[in-house]
């Protein structure tokens, strides 16, 4: 449904549910974007618990509150209302025309052949995610979340002789990476709310800024990891193992 519609198109979509977003929260005095913060917030407390009996009702109480006054926001109304739309025009098309496979000519032959790989993590919205404690095979990380800490540990993989990657990006949770001794770092972090601490360096006071540090022999030597991660509020920590 979405793939069939522009690059363009999918912009001033997002740009309208933005204003909307904006004009709710000018107009609105936040309207539900309050409720639902603090919902999200009781929720992933709930979430950390739930083992205990507390945290289970405390979790399933303010997901219902998260999820209502998520609908309740105008640029979620407004997402929905483009979603229904798009269907009823994808259905409507799909009955008038008749899928046509391609007729590809005959000295063309594609011999090409591609590997499907597991990846090592799987996007996680509400879990906490982290490597095993046991040896894995290494496979470079492009992950994003929602709620929840995300931990890697390196001393349990075998890293490429080349430039390995760990891509996050993140809503609310802490992120701690543990890296060899004998592997080069690049780190390029940007936070809107939280503190780093990246080896000997500290930053306590991380509001809406971007740290980029590497290590001193990173563009000369491998095996080396380059890690690039975003998230709203939350700490991350990156240490020698």
């Amino acid at each position: 449904m979405f793939n069939k519609l522009k690059t363009d198109t999918l912009n001033w979509i997002m740009i309208v549910g933005v204003i909307l977003l904006i004009f709710e929260v000018i107009f609105h005095f936040g309207g539900a974007i309050i409720p639902a913060i603090f919902s999200a917030i009781f929720a992933y407390i709930g979430w950390k618990n739930f083992q205990q009996l507390w945290g289970k009702v405390l979790f399933w109480i303010f997901l219902v509150f998260f999820i209502f006054s998520i609908l309740n926001l105008w640029a979620v109304r407004f997402l929905i209302v483009v979603v229904i739309v798009l269907w009823l025009k994808d259905y409507s098309e799909s009955k008038k025309t008749k899928d046509l496979e391609p007729i590809l000519p005959s000295n063309i032959i594609n011999a090409e052949k591609l590997i499907k790989l597991k990846p090592l993590f799987e996007n996680k919205l509400f879990e906490d995610a982290q490597t095993e404690d046991m040896a894995y095979q290494w496979r470079d990380v492009n992950i994003h979340g929602a709620i929840g800490d995300r931990i890697i540990d390196l001393s349990n993989t075998v890293l490429p002789n080349d430039t390995a990657i760990i891509s996050i990006r993140h809503l609310v949770g802490n992120i701690e990476i543990y890296v060899p001794y004998d592997v080069e770092v690049s780190i390029h972090h940007s936070s809107v709310f939280g503190r780093a601490h990246i080896f000997d360096e500290k930053d306590m006071n991380l509001i809406n800024k971007s740290l980029l540090y590497q290590t001193e022999n990173y563009d000369t030597t491998y095996p080396r990891v380059k890690i690039i991660t975003s998230v709203f509020s939350g700490d991350i920590e990156v240490k020698r193992i």
